[in-house]
């Protein structure tokens, strides 16, 4: 491009036309003698100088105008320290379906629980301090403890946290001190993807509470999702907020993954749409059983576990 752009000479220079005569003269620096000297360009049209390519002129304009963006939004570091780590055990409950099980038997009580590990993850306070502090404050206050993983999609993530008052049925009741969100509304706190398996994000597009419950003024999201791989779900990007990630038991992630879940038949599928367009507040009660794991996976416990020192890096065990 400049070596195109050195033989033509752009349209702002100083020009003057003599009279009788094809040439056009660039106007150099006076010399001593206060005298000016006409230099010939090459046989160049003045005419031609505005009849140049338009795709010629929106090159060279582009090339001379040309930024840096290097320091753009979307090319800057985001800062993904980790200053809280917190852990999660999942167990699966077998008598969970039995007829013999108690009636409103909590499921942080099964008598049965089969443990499947335990998971840690490192949350990012920096750069989402108030979704980091709910989160660590509903698992510190034990909220989580007989939280069922309600809903698996193979091969993409699964969900905890459905929010209610029904314990029996996994549900969570938000523990009280809980912040109002604003981030659920800054674009800033959508800017990490769903890039990798174990990838822990707040639960809004996703999210399966009740429309009653979202309508209470106190209400506080605190359903979340953990991606399993093996790829990235970009479907997610953009209406969940990624706050963490796992930094131990990604095996856990995939054994849960790895349950068959419910699939409801074409004709039910039909159905349901049909139900929903008229209305039917049934269907989407009906719906809510899609997906969901054969096994009962809850989480048995949680907490907090001390970071001694914040880094970007995933901290070792204490």
């Amino acid at each position: 491009m400049r070596a195109a752009s050195s033989t033509v000479y752009p349209v702002y220079l100083s020009l003057y036309h003599q009279p009788n005569s094809h040439h056009a003269c660039f106007r150099p620096r006076a010399n001593h003698d206060n005298t000016h000297k006409c230099t010939k360009s090459p046989k160049i049209l003045r005419r031609s100088l505005f009849s140049l390519p338009a795709s010629f002129l929106l090159l060279h304009t582009s090339s001379s105008l040309a930024v840096d963006d290097t320091n753009t939004p979307s090319t800057l570091t985001i800062d993904t320290t980790i200053t809280d780590r917190i852990f999660m055990d999942f167990s699966v409950c077998p008598s969970y379906f039995r007829s013999d099980r108690s009636l409103g038997a909590e499921l942080s009580s099964c008598p049965d629980s089969e443990p499947l590990g335990r998971v840690v993850f490192g949350l990012y306070g920096r750069l989402l301090p108030v979704t980091t502090a709910n989160f660590k404050a509903t698992c510190t206050a034990a909220a989580y403890r007989g939280t069922l993983v309600h809903k698996l999609l193979q091969g993409q993530f699964f969900a905890a946290g459905r929010q209610g008052s029904r314990h029996d049925k996994g549900e969570v009741e938000p523990p009280s001190g809980l912040v109002r969100n604003s981030e659920t509304v800054n674009p800033k706190a959508f800017e990490l993807r769903h890039a990798r398996p174990g990838t822990l994000s707040l639960c809004l597009g996703q999210n399966d509470d009740d429309d009653d419950i979202k309508l209470n003024p106190n209400y506080h999201n605190v359903e979340f999702l953990i991606t399993t791989g093996p790829g990235p779900c970009p479907e997610l990007d953009g209406q969940n907020i990624v706050f963490g990630t796992v930094l131990e038991g990604m095996d856990v992630i995939t054994s849960i993954a790895t349950i068959p879940t419910y699939k409801p038949a074409e004709r039910i599928r039909l159905f349901n749409d049909f139900a929903q367009l008229i209305g039917d507040e049934r269907a989407q009660t009906a719906r809510a059983m899609w997906d969901r794991p054969l096994k009962t996976v809850y989480i048995s416990d949680c907490g907090e576990l001390k970071v001694t020192k914040q880094s970007l890096s995933p901290p070792s065990l204490p």
